[in-house]
């Protein structure tokens, strides 16, 4: 049994926050470039129900390498519900407190559910300000959310450790007053 704390509880509120970026995305506002250069609103929204499908695959236990690191195919107003049934997957599986202890298989790392959800949830944060940013709805994002990963993220992406190739390009300087969404899309390398 670990002290670790539940993650699922910050994991549901970057959910709910990304779901309602997700819910508000028109379709007019698909092709629209993101902060996350490699992928224009449509792409993003396919990554962030990859990332769900092949979340709810690896707490199962199960191969995920079938599910592609960016789902295509959805209708233009089908994105939502995509999100909903794919959420609704990855907390069914990881409403199980064993998968929070049990080792998870995520191809990149082998790393407790506790971490592995933790990473995730900061995952979600991130792409949530990337969709705000997309479609101009930056004013409701959770502070507390944001501040959690700029905490944390240290530990997962050192800046020492990151190169133009990488998940996270070098962190973008930004001034010391910045809010803390920008503070953390700089950290992240993305340019606010």
């Amino acid at each position: 049994m670990t002290t670790q704390p539940d993650p699922r509880p910050f994991f549901t509120r970057s959910l709910d926050q990304i779901g309602q970026q997700v819910a508000a995305v028109r379709p007019d506002e698909l092709s629209n470039r993101t902060p996350c250069t490699e992928y224009d609103v449509r792409a993003l929204l396919g990554h962030v129900v990859s990332v769900l499908r092949r979340l709810a695959l690896a707490g199962a236990g199960a191969d995920f390498s079938e599910v592609p690191g960016v789902i295509v195919g959805i209708d233009d107003d089908g994105w939502s519900d995509a999100f909903a049934r794919a959420r609704d997957e990855v907390e069914r599986v990881w409403a199980d407190d064993e998968v929070l202890d049990r080792t998870v298989d995520l191809r990149w790392a082998a790393l407790p559910g506790r971490t592995a959800l933790d990473a995730y949830t900061h995952e979600f944060t991130i792409h949530s300000w990337d969709l705000a940013r997309a479609t101009g709805l930056i004013a409701d994002l959770d502070p507390d959310l944001a501040a959690r990963a700029l905490e944390v993220l240290p530990a997962f992406a050192p800046p020492e450790q990151r190169s133009d190739k990488g998940t996270f390009g070098p962190v973008v300087p930004v001034p010391d007053d910045a809010d803390v969404y920008t503070r953390l899309a700089a950290y992240t390398g993305r340019h606010p």
